[in-house]
């Protein structure tokens, strides 16, 4: 009898540990039709690996910019204010395309899926140029608004003009990975982030330090770095997505725009976008609110939600998951199962992002001084992650309502909670705590705490409601 229990335990670790292979590999299976702990291993750890991937770049930066002094790392955290309103466009077009990719692989229609993925493609592409002429033209106007010092502009702006100059970068690699996702394709994104940050972390010391051949370039150096990276990311994608080596697959005939499948996209994506540009206008009025505290609060701010962000991201990848997985059971016909996908992902998302929080609220300094040694710096970074890491377990199951709520086609829904959540209480509450009533940015860290909880509430009350289940694309 024991030998027996020792030899299914032994089955049981072994086909764990294949499935974890299977899923960084990639392999070809129906979601929808195996058990939902297998789905969930091996879209969610591929997810996962790729989202830190993505989080990899801004750490890199901040930590080879940060021996530049508090005026280079402010313009690091000043820009990516500004590129969090990119992400928006990128992730609100990933959203989109994830669902409506997603859904047509769940009713068997590949083609129709490369179709709808190349519509996105488009899309993105022509915005993200209107954005490349406005960032080249006002990047300097942007810094002044946003209140960085002449003098941080003068000797650092050229960082900020190249990221948003070159913002088609991360505008394909987000909608890319999106469509892979939506096909069940996450091992795919996942190594092309590594390749793109193996490029970035070996180009990012040499183009600001100029080391060997490299000129030395400063902090522009590692805008011009990332962008490497990412762009070679892209191109590795792009002929995944020709070559026929995913699930989904482009032809030269399919490259045609159709207005009818463009609009409908825009309209399923401004929903997305919106919400998302709701939440990353938030972040920046928190940054400019710091700002008035000076550089060294922005980059104590800037230093530390670099670390959340990059310990969020993997609960992203999960959350990701669970979105293909409601979208893909939905379109077969299964809203049963796709409830249930949400609840599991829900929870074991708390329960890790818990556990991260913890370790995060107890030793921060240790964490803080990995990136940066500046004792007034590391006080300020501290103090951010401490106080916004007491509510990681609500964020966790947040993460994955919203996102499941996208992946069933439902954006207008996030939308409102983030109306409601982030301008009509985070801002506000941030301006009265940090200014009015003297806590500077503590108040600010604690109005995203509450913020960010009171979105988890709300988007659990719709979830529950199950209006979601009902929705066509």
């Amino acid at each position: 009898m024991r030998h027996n229990r020792f030899n299914q335990y032994f089955l049981s670790i072994k086909n764990v540990i294949k499935e974890i292979s299977d899923a960084i590999k990639g392999t070809e299976v129906d979601y929808t039709s195996i058990s939902l702990r297998k789905a969930l291993i091996l879209l969610s750890i591929p997810m996962v690996l790729e989202m830190s991937m993505e989080s990899i770049f801004t750490i890199v930066d901040i930590y080879f910019v940060s021996k530049l002094g508090s005026d280079a790392t402010s313009i690091v955290g000043l820009t990516e204010s500004l590129l969090t309103l990119i992400y928006a466009f990128g992730i609100g077009f990933a959203i989109s395309a994830t669902a409506i990719v997603s859904r047509r692989i769940g009713e068997k229609e590949p083609r129709k899926a490369a179709n709808a993925a190349f519509q996105g493609i488009l899309v993105a592409g022509v915005v993200s140029l209107l954005i490349s002429a406005i960032g080249i033209l006002f990047s300097d106007s942007l810094l002044r608004v946003m209140g960085a010092s002449d003098e941080a502009i003068t000797n650092h702006g050229g960082y900020t003009k190249l990221m948003l100059g070159g913002n088609m970068t991360i505008m394909f690699l987000f909608i890319l990975n999106g469509i892979y996702r939506g096909a069940g394709d996450a091992a795919i994104a996942l190594r092309v982030l590594i390749i793109s940050n193996l490029i970035n972390i070996i180009l990012d010391p040499m183009l600001i330090f100029g080391i060997g051949p490299f000129p030395e370039l400063g902090v522009t150096g590692a805008a011009v770095a990332t962008n490497i990276g990412r762009g070679i990311g892209v191109t590795i994608q792009l002929y995944t997505l020709f070559s026929g080596s995913s699930r989904i697959r482009l032809f030269l005939k399919d490259l045609k725009p159709d207005l009818s499948q463009i609009v409908s996209y825009l309209k399923l994506s401004s929903a997305g976008i919106f919400q998302l540009i709701i939440g990353t206008t938030s972040w920046v009025a928190m940054v400019r609110i710091i700002s008035e505290f000076g550089s060294v609060a922005v980059a104590g701010y800037t230093i530390g939600i670099r670390v959340i962000i990059f310990a969020i991201l993997p609960s992203s990848g999960l959350s990701n998951a669970a979105a293909t997985l409601v979208g893909q059971n939905l379109g077969a016909g299964k809203p049963k199962q796709a409830e249930r996908s949400v609840w599991s992902t829900g929870i074991a998302n708390s329960i890790f992002l818990g556990i991260i929080g913890l370790v995060l609220v107890i030793w921060p300094e240790s964490v803080i001084r990995l990136l940066v040694q500046q004792a007034d710096v590391v006080e300020k970074s501290v103090e951010c992650l401490r106080i916004v890491s007491i509510g990681f377990i609500s964020y966790g199951f947040g993460m994955v309502l919203v996102n499941s709520l996208n992946g069933a086609g439902d954006t207008l829904t996030p939308m409102y909670i983030n109306i409601f959540c982030f301008w009509l209480l985070e801002i506000p509450l941030a301006y009265l705590l940090a200014i009015k009533f003297g806590m500077q940015e503590r108040g600010v860290y604690y109005a995203i705490v509450v913020a960010e909880t009171t979105m988890t509430l709300t988007a659990l009350l719709f979830f529950i409601r199950g209006k979601w289940k009902l929705k066509k694309v």
